[in-house]
């Protein structure tokens, strides 16, 4: 099964240069867009899998109803998307949201429509915010500092407002903090997004207060200076993935993303290679880094075939869509890169009493999937490091490795969640009347047993401090290629 990553799809290519000149306070809309909450829950009975997994009908309902009134109402475009944002975040799927990837120059611009971005990337660590990299172009805010409150609001109280707002698998709050934070993954940041909904007014400048008390007051951002800040897009056939064997013998295979389904890089190649060659060149061990790396295609596979010795079956079983056919009239709302998503035909088998459809279309023998094994076999110690990003194919190779015991997982806990999650296809729902795209995930997965509500937690717990970041520590990687070289030590470079 493919777990693809959408944030690249019907990107609109003059997205940055609107934001950027977009008026800086937008009218109230008195449009009414309840039309678009009908075309929203129509499209969520009758072909979202997951939309009962954690809500019965009755609530998605009356969040809906409320939804209409909302849009009913005159209001600005952000106070509308954030009555949008309340609603998707509450079916609980990390997958289901309205996606500026999707929505075109007119939605982005109403989204960043003023300078109000804050001037540095951060990540949380407990509830302060701390500086990964200074953008405020005059020194404002040194590397590894904590800010403890913006505009007067403390940073936890920041926190607590937004992690409603985070798309994520069931209660799986690391991974809502994950994408609250600025580390310059994202094309679009979720905390960008968000910030000025929980913060309304926040414009052109801002105070921050430091942990010593010291009150700084720094510019804000536009999106198009936070994107000149970033790295530049990688051409279409550049490999975002690189592999380097250091001087103690230990290979590091870092992969910050899997989403190359629209990349002419002819990854399988070079990975199968890649992974082959650590034998030949006697590697002591290895170091896989998926750390903010949400998914995409199935990358881990080639990886684990040249981890095993015997074919390795997992259960797909459990495997589900919600209609066989889409309906008619919701298919001028349906954009996706595979047309036949619309019609699975004898690929989904059913009815059962759910109103579920069993779905074979992926599977090999309408059981199983089969990971073989290829090339070269690696029998040396590897290490997995894995965050809260992990929540897609990330999320499903971590639980790979660890349940067959393959690698040893390290670093923090994952994100999606081990009742299963929502993906594998997607159609892009668009509101005529709002211009907003709403990601609509069609294939559920659940496990043959019961499972908890949780996160795959890593064998060993490595977490980042302040100082860490300040001095330019990676205490997961230091951890990592301890313990291979322990390993290494005690049962030979390559078993």
């Amino acid at each position: 099964m493919t777990h693809l990553s959408r944030r690249r799809l019907f990107q609109m290519t003059g997205a940055l240069a609107l934001a950027s000149t977009a008026p800086a306070r937008a009218a109230p809309l008195a449009d009414d867009w309840s039309g678009d909450v009908a075309i929203l829950r129509q499209a969520w009975e009758t072909m979202h899998p997951g939309i009962h997994r954690y809500s019965s009908p009755e609530q998605i309902a009356a969040r809906l109803d409320g939804l209409a009134d909302a849009w009913r109402t005159p209001a600005s475009f952000r106070e509308r998307f954030l009555a949008l944002t309340r609603v998707t975040a509450l079916v609980k799927c990390g997958h289901t949201y309205p996606s500026p990837y999707n929505g075109g120059d007119l939605v982005v611009a109403q989204l960043y429509p003023d300078r109000a971005l804050v001037p540095f990337r951060f990540r949380w660590i407990g509830r302060s915010m701390i500086v990964l990299r200074d953008d405020s172009g005059a020194g404002l805010f040194p590397r590894g500092s904590a800010i403890e409150a913006i505009e007067g609001v403390r940073a936890g109280d920041i926190l607590d407002r937004l992690i409603p707002l985070a798309r994520a698998d069931g209660d799986n709050d690391g991974k809502r903090i994950s994408l609250m934070e600025v580390r310059g993954d994202d094309g679009f940041e979720t905390f960008d997004i968000h910030l000025p909904l929980v913060l309304p007014g926040l414009s052109d400048a801002a105070d921050f207060t430091l942990e010593n008390g010291r009150i700084v007051r720094a510019p804000l951002l536009t999106l198009a200076q936070r994107k000149a800040a970033g790295a530049p897009e990688r051409p279409s056939g550049a490999n975002p993935c690189s592999m380097e064997t250091g001087p103690d013998g230990v290979a590091r295979l870092t992969m910050p993303g899997w989403a190359l389904y629209d990349s002419d890089f002819a990854w399988q190649a070079w990975l199968g290679q890649t992974m082959d060659d650590l034998s030949a060149e006697g590697a002591r061990g290895l170091i896989v880094d998926l750390r903010g790396n949400e998914g995409g295609l199935d990358c881990g596979n080639v990886i684990i075939s040249r981890l095993i010795d015997r074919d390795l079956a997992l259960s797909r079983t459990q495997r589900f869509v919600r209609y066989r056919r889409a309906p008619d009239a919701l298919h001028p709302h349906l954009e996706t890169w595979d047309r036949s998503f619309l019609d699975w035909g004898d690929a989904a088998a059913g009815p059962d009493d759910r109103g579920f459809y069993r779905l074979t279309r992926y599977d090999e023998d309408g059981e199983t999937f089969i990971i073989r094994p290829e090339g070269r076999r690696f029998a040396g110690p590897v290490v997995v490091l894995c965050d809260a990003s992990n929540s897609s194919a990330t999320f499903q190779f971590a639980q790979m490795v660890k349940d067959n015991g393959l690698a040893t997982l390290l670093g923090q806990a994952t994100g999606g969640n081990r009742r299963g999650i929502n993906g594998g296809a997607f159609f892009f729902l668009r509101l005529p009347a709002s211009g907003i795209v709403v990601d609509l995930p069609l294939i559920a997965s659940f496990p043959d047993t019961p499972q908890p509500d949780a996160p795959i937690f890593p064998d060993v717990e490595v977490a980042t401090s302040a100082m860490d970041i300040a001095l330019g520590r990676d205490p997961q990687m230091a951890a990592a290629t301890a313990l291979i070289l322990g390993t290494a030590a005690r049962t030979g470079a390559c078993r």
